[in-house]
C-alpha cells in the first residue's frame, strides 16, 4: 500500500508540475491581439476542421496515385479438400500464398488522380480562406471588446455624474427650489444610465466568451490592450481594379476553380473508362497435399506444391451504356462547377466594391460623429461654466453631460464600424495577416 500511495504521489506530483509549467508562461504574456489570433489559429475548431479537410483530399490523392505501384500482400487459405479440389475465395488452398496486382496502363485513373490532385489544391486554399475568416472573426471581437470596455469606461464616469446630479436635483426639491418633474427627469437619466451599462457588460461578456472560444484562454482573463491594435490604412478611393484583383487573388475563387478543374478531370476519367487498360497481376501459392487432394486430379509426378502465376490483363470495353451515361452526367457535374466557380469570382469582386464603398460611408460617418462629440464637449464645458456663474439650472447641466457622453459612444460606435469594414475589405484584397500579425 504504501509503495502504491507513493506511486501515485509522484504521478499526481509530475501532473501537477506540468500544469503549473504550462500555465505560468500564460499568465506571463498579455492578451494583445496579435497573442489572441495565434491562439486562435491553433485552437479555433474552424481551423481544426479545414485542416482536418486538407488532410483528408491529400490522402485521397495519394490513394488515387498509388494505384499504379504494385500492391503485395501476403496470407494463407488454408483449407481440407475431398472430391474434386474446389477453391477459397477463388484460389485453391494453400499453406503459404503471395499475390500482386497494379494498374501498368489506365487512362482513366491517371485523370482521375489529376482530378484528386486538383481537389488537394482546392482543399489547401479552402483552409488558407478558412484562417483568414478565423483572423478576421478574432480581430473584429478583439477590436468590438475593446470599444465595450472603452464605453464602460465612459458610463461609469457618466453614473457617478447622473447620480451626483440626482442627488443634488432630490435637494433642491425639498428647499422647494426645483419641481418633483426635474427629480423624475434625473431619476430617468440615472435608469438609463444604468440601462445602458448593463447593455454594454452584456456585450463584453459575450464577446470574452466567444474570445474564449477561439482561443481557449479563461473568459474571466481577457483583458484588451488598446495599444496592440495595429492602425488600420487610410481608406482609399473606390477602384474597380481593387475588386478584379481582389477576385483573381481571392482563396474562395481558387478553391472553385480548382473544384472545377476537379470536376473537368473526373469527367474526362468517365470517358477514359471506355478506353482500353491493362494491368499487372500476380499470385504464388504453397499447396499442401497434406489436406488436399489435388494430386489424385492430376497426372502421376505432375502435380507440384509450388505455383506462381503472372501476366497481365488487357481489357477492351465495347459496349458499356452504364459507363456512358456516367460519364454524361460528369460533365455536366463539371458544367455546374465552372459556373459556380465564375458565379464566386463575380460575388467576391460586388463584394470587395461594396466595401470599398462601406469603407468610403464609415469614414464621412466617422468624421460627423466627431464633429458631433466636439460641439457636445464645447455644450458641455459652457453649460458648466454657466453652473459655476449660478445662471443655468442643473438641469441643463444634466442635458449637456447626457449629450456629451451620448456623442462619445456614437463616435466609438462609428470608429469601430469604420474598423469593421476596413478589416473586411483587409481580407478581400489579402492583405489582414499581414496587418493582424505585425507589431503596432
Amino acid at each position: 500500500m504504501k509503495r502504491i500511495f507513493s506511486g501515485q504521489f509522484v504521478r499526481w506530483l509530475m501532473v501537477a508540475s506540468a500544469a503549473i509549467a504550462l500555465a505560468l508562461p500564460a499568465r506571463g504574456q498579455e492578451f494583445t491581439l496579435q497573442r489572441a489570433i495565434q491562439l486562435a489559429l491553433t485552437h479555433s475548431t474552424a481551423t481544426g476542421g479545414s485542416a482536418a479537410d486538407q488532410m483528408h483530399a491529400y490522402e485521397s490523392y495519394l490513394e488515387a496515385r498509388d494505384s499504379f505501384i504494385p500492391q503485395l500482400s501476403v496470407g494463407s487459405t488454408v483449407g481440407y479438400s475431398y472430391g474434386f479440389p474446389l477453391s477459397l475465395e477463388g484460389s485453391a488452398p494453400t499453406i503459404f500464398n503471395v499475390t500482386s496486382q497494379s494498374s501498368v496502363l489506365n487512362f482513366a485513373q491517371r485523370e482521375f488522380v489529376r482530378a484528386a490532385k486538383a481537389e488537394w489544391r482546392a482543399s489547401s486554399a479552402q483552409d488558407r480562406d478558412q484562417r483568414s475568416q478565423v483572423m478576421l472573426d478574432t480581430a473584429l471581437s478583439y477590436a468590438e471588446l475593446n470599444k465595450w470596455e472603452r464605453e464602460l469606461q465612459v458610463l461609469y464616469d457618466q453614473s457617478n455624474v447622473t447620480q451626483n446630479i440626482e442627488f443634488s436635483v432630490s435637494q433642491r426639491v425639498k428647499e422647494g427650489i426645483d419641481s418633483p418633474v426635474d427629480e423624475t427627469r434625473a431619476r430617468l437619466t440615472t435608469a438609463q444610465v444604468r440601462l445602458h451599462m448593463a447593455q454594454a457588460e452584456g456585450a463584453a461578456d459575450l464577446l470574452r466568451t466567444h474570445l474564449s472560444q477561439l482561443t481557449g484562454a479563461p473568459a474571466q482573463a481577457i483583458t484588451t490592450i488598446p495599444d496592440s491594435i495595429p492602425a488600420l490604412p487610410a481608406p482609399d478611393p473606390p477602384l474597380p481594379a481593387v475588386a478584379t484583383a481582389a477576385a483573381q487573388s481571392s482563396d474562395t475563387v481558387t478553391a472553385a476553380e480548382e473544384r472545377a478543374r476537379a470536376q473537368l478531370l473526373k469527367a474526362k476519367g468517365e470517358h477514359r473508362a471506355l478506353w482500353p487498360g491493362i494491368d499487372w497481376a500476380a499470385q504464388y501459392g504453397l499447396i499442401s497435399t497434406k489436406f488436399t487432394d489435388f494430386a489424385q486430379f492430376f497426372r502421376p509426378n505432375s502435380f507440384q506444391n509450388q505455383n506462381v502465376t503472372f501476366g497481365l490483363i488487357v481489357r477492351f470495353p465495347f459496349l458499356n451504356y452504364s459507363q456512358k451515361a456516367a460519364a454524361q452526367a460528369a460533365d455536366a457535374d463539371a458544367i455546374r462547377a465552372r459556373k459556380d466557380a465564375q458565379a464566386a469570382k463575380d460575388q467576391v469582386s460586388m463584394e470587395t466594391l461594396r466595401l470599398q464603398r462601406a469603407v468610403e460611408q464609415a469614414a464621412a460617418a466617422r468624421d460627423v460623429a466627431d464633429l458631433q462629440n466636439q460641439l457636445a464637449q464645447s455644450g458641455l464645458s459652457a453649460a458648466q461654466a454657466r453652473i459655476q456663474a449660478a445662471t443655468a439650472a442643473l438641469s441643463e447641466l444634466q442635458n449637456a453631460q447626457l449629450q456629451a457622453d451620448l456623442r462619445a459612444a456614437d463616435l466609438m460606435d462609428a470608429q469601430f464600424e469604420l474598423q469593421r469594414a476596413q478589416l473586411q475589405l483587409l481580407r478581400a484584397t489579402g492583405g489582414l495577416e499581414k496587418w493582424a500579425l505585425r507589431h503596432p
